[in-house]
């Protein structure tokens, strides 16, 4: 197994939709199971900073993500999701600032349902199924959007994306700037 890394956003691995998981598909990119997996998705997620984290914005065809595993997100937990489903999602929705691994330094304002129920197979195999509510569930309506071949960007319009880069744009030379001193 080689080394995880973040492709980018003009990767067709990114926008494209995921087949459902199978087990067999681990030994094809060299995992030995599901708990290997998710253990090396955690660790980059980590690595990047983030809260969540596809498998096909690592390059992998796996129908799966990570999320959570920060202290002020409900107390560290930790979900690793194989083939998700959001089953029903609330009629209250709420707007809140976005951003992905995927696309450095952009932020988008976001109107999501506040609260999701949801099913998924664990790192074991075992269904699940989850009612999350605030940052869990936007988590995991970001992340499943990414099984669909879907970003967030899509959720906004073209201006106010254009906007978004180009605030992106400023805070990447501020961030080079101080790389060089």
């Amino acid at each position: 197994m080689s080394e995880l890394k973040l492709i980018p956003p003009t990767d067709p691995r990114v926008l494209t939709a995921i087949a459902p998981f199978k087990d067999d598909m681990l030994k094809e990119e060299n995992f030995k199971d599901r708990k290997e997996l998710s253990d090396k998705m955690f660790e980059v997620m980590f690595k990047y900073g983030g809260i969540g984290l596809s498998a096909n914005q690592v390059g992998l065809p796996f129908n799966m993500f990570v999320m959570g595993g920060h202290p002020q997100l409900e107390n560290g937990m930790k979900l690793t999701c194989f083939n998700p489903m959001i089953i029903s999602a609330s009629d209250e929705t709420v707007m809140m600032k976005e951003g992905c691994l995927t696309f450095p330094f952009i932020f988008l304002n976001i109107k999501r349902p506040r609260k999701v129920v949801v099913k998924y197979e664990d790192e074991k195999g075992d269904l699940q199924e989850g009612h999350l509510d605030g940052m869990m569930s936007r988590i995991f309506q970001h992340e499943y959007d990414h099984m669909l071949g879907r970003t967030f960007t899509e959720h906004v319009s073209k201006f106010k994306y254009d906007l978004a880069k180009k605030k992106a744009e400023k805070e990447i030379e501020k961030f080079k700037k101080l790389q060089q001193k």
